[in-house]
């Protein structure tokens, strides 16, 4: 059952401005057996009230003289026959004397065609010769924004919004999610209508609609990212930026895209079908994100391309947790990220009252009190112009927080109490020589080439070496290993001297008949011969490790030959930690 409830659909409005594919729309349904469509049928009252815009058609068709609710109680009378009805409108058409409970009666829908406004902006030139006339707005967006919000005042529900891009690039998927909506079936001979002239066109087609009569499908629509623009000039650059606004307001409305990437701008082209929701928790679809000095939905938490994130991943971060209430070790990682940025000679860096309010605004905005990962980003900031070169960067750092509902055990983290699998990496941790891990900086390349070889062998994670040979850590976590009662981690020459890392240090000191951890170079056959294996991380906690390339980690007993894969220290570890995170942290303020 679709979320428009189980009244039928007779008529269908579709609004938009000009240049929107908003009559291969209409040839689409037009296509459906069960359908009539009607073009622009409040077009001859719109040439009426403005009677200095030029047509070469205007005395043909303000002969008419029906207002505006007489057509509108006509196409009502129409849709109470067998046939659905379609009824194509032009934004600017719509006016204050309509009166909307007659458009919005028993049976009708309402869908706002929109089309980014660059592409419109861009098309128009070819047809300004028809009217002699520059239109103030061609792209009718803010016009289309009224109504969106007149419409949802007056029913209770927002009006479907259908981007024509989406549309072109997958129409299948997009006019099948419409018709869902709509409650009526999808027909597949709305893919696709014979090119020419069709009986439903307006008598205003042969001026306007030349293009179109040449497609079949939405395919052949031309006018978008797959032709190439003119130079924008400046007048059209003023255009643009005040109609992109809301052009975004209303495309984060669009079906026929994933509730994780609403909003966003990407290339045609999934990467693949794997659903969004068995990836994260669902309720991170609604959150709100810090980015610079505000709060703001995730579709629009964005930073510029010149950001130097996007320029070179220039930034430094941290994760934290929060329990009950309070962000665990906040104080620890607020210390590290300040000590990452002056190690890049950040200039700009916002105090840590800053951050901390930021943090906690982000946190109590959303509600969020326990199973939350947040992690909190500085960026070097804007750039003037693309380059590498920090001096470029004058405008002061950039704040990110993201605090997401992640519990222990879900698809973005670990199960604790299965444990994970690791292989070990080709790739070599980075040295100090090249780029000193204790940094805790945005640049991942090195960590996301051996994720990348874990995930395609089947792993978890991927166990790095360092450039002797030497265990280092995993791309993603600290890692120890229990020989006896004995624990050791590698020393942290080539890794990130992780927060948990040490609180794990300290809760083993605390432990009793287990010996202080160990910090030493260890091999990866050590590693291999283990008793036990874990690794640490903020986000992941504690998790055991089952395997290391194929082998399994337990206790060996040589006189059997059998192994043991109990793991009674690190339960011990974990059970303690979980202890000290009920004890300890922050309070987010009330």
């Amino acid at each position: 059952m679709s979320e428009e409830g189980c009244t039928p659909t007779r008529i269908i409005h579709v609004w938009s401005g000009p240049r929107s594919l908003s009559t291969a729309l209409m040839y689409s349904f037009f296509q459906r057996p069960d359908c009539k469509a009607v073009d622009e049928p409040l077009y001859s009252h719109y040439l009426k009230k403005h009677a200095s815009s030029y047509r070469p058609y205007r005395h043909q068709m303000t002969l008419e003289t029906e207002n505006e609710n007489e057509v509108l109680k006509k196409l009502n009378e129409e849709a109470k026959g067998e046939k659905l009805v379609y009824v194509k409108h032009i934004v600017k058409q719509f006016t204050s004397d309509i009166d909307m409970s007659l458009l919005c009666s028993s049976g009708s829908k309402h869908v706002i065609l929109i089309r980014n406004p660059l592409e419109i902006i861009m098309s128009w030139n070819r047809k300004e010769a028809i009217h002699n006339e520059a239109e103030n707005d061609p792209t009718n967006m803010f016009q289309l924004v009224q109504l969106f919000m007149a419409l949802r005042k007056h029913t209770g529900k927002p009006p479907l919004v259908v981007d024509a891009g989406l549309l072109k690039r997958d129409a299948q998927n997009v006019l099948s999610e419409m018709c869902t909506r709509l409650n009526i079936p999808f027909f597949t001979e709305q893919l696709s209508w014979p090119p020419g002239p069709k009986s439903c066109d307006g008598m205003w087609a042969s001026f306007w609609y030349d293009g179109v009569h040449k497609t079949s499908g939405f395919s052949d629509c031309t006018d978008g990212v797959d032709t190439l623009y003119s130079a924008i000039t400046s007048s059209q650059m003023d255009l643009y930026r005040e109609s992109l606004h809301f052009y975004e307001l209303l495309r984060v409305h669009a079906i026929g895209q994933d509730v994780f990437s609403r909003g966003l701008s990407h290339s045609p082209g999934a990467v693949n079908s794997v659903s969004a929701d068995s990836l994260t928790d669902p309720r991170n679809a609604d959150i709100l994100v810090w980015v610079g000095d505000r709060l703001v939905p995730r579709e629009f938490a964005k930073v510029s391309v010149f950001d130097s994130l996007a320029q070179g991943g220039d930034g430094v971060w941290e994760g934290m947790r929060v329990y009950d209430g309070k962000v665990f070790k906040m104080e620890e990682h607020l210390d590290r990220l300040m000590d990452s940025a002056r190690a890049l000679a950040y200039e700009g860096v916002p105090s840590r009252d800053y951050l901390r309010i930021a943090i906690f605004n982000t946190l109590r905005a959303n509600g969020m009190r326990t199973d939350v990962h947040v992690r909190v980003t500085l960026s070097r900031g804007t750039k003037v112009t693309s380059s590498m070169n920090p001096i470029f960067n004058i405008f002061g750092c950039v704040v990110l927080v993201v605090a997401e509902w992640k519990p222990v055990g879900n698809a973005a983290t670990y199960d604790n109490n299965v444990g994970i699998k690791l292989t070990s990496a080709t790739v070599r941790r980075n040295s100090p020589n090249c780029i000193d891990s204790k940094i805790h900086h945005c640049n991942m390349i090195n960590n996301i080439l051996p994720k990348i070889q874990a995930n395609q062998t089947g792993a978890e994670d991927a166990l790095m070496l360092d450039p002797d040979g030497y265990v280092s850590e995993t791309n993603a976590t600290n890692v120890f290993i229990v020989k006896g009662e004995v624990v050791s981690t590698p020393s942290p020459d080539f890794c990130l001297p992780g927060i948990t890392r040490r609180t794990v240090i300290d809760v083993v000191a605390g432990l009793e008949g287990i010996p202080p951890v160990v910090e030493r170079r260890i091999s990866l056959s050590e590693f291999y011969s283990a008793d036990e294996v874990f690794t640490t991380g903020t986000m992941g906690e504690i998790t055991p490790v089952t395997s290391i390339d194929g082998r399994p980690i337990g206790y060996y007993d040589n006189s059997t030959t059998t192994l043991d894969s109990r793991r009674p220290i690190t339960e011990r570890i974990q059970s303690a930690y979980h202890r000290l995170t009920e004890s300890e942290g922050i309070a987010i303020p009330e």
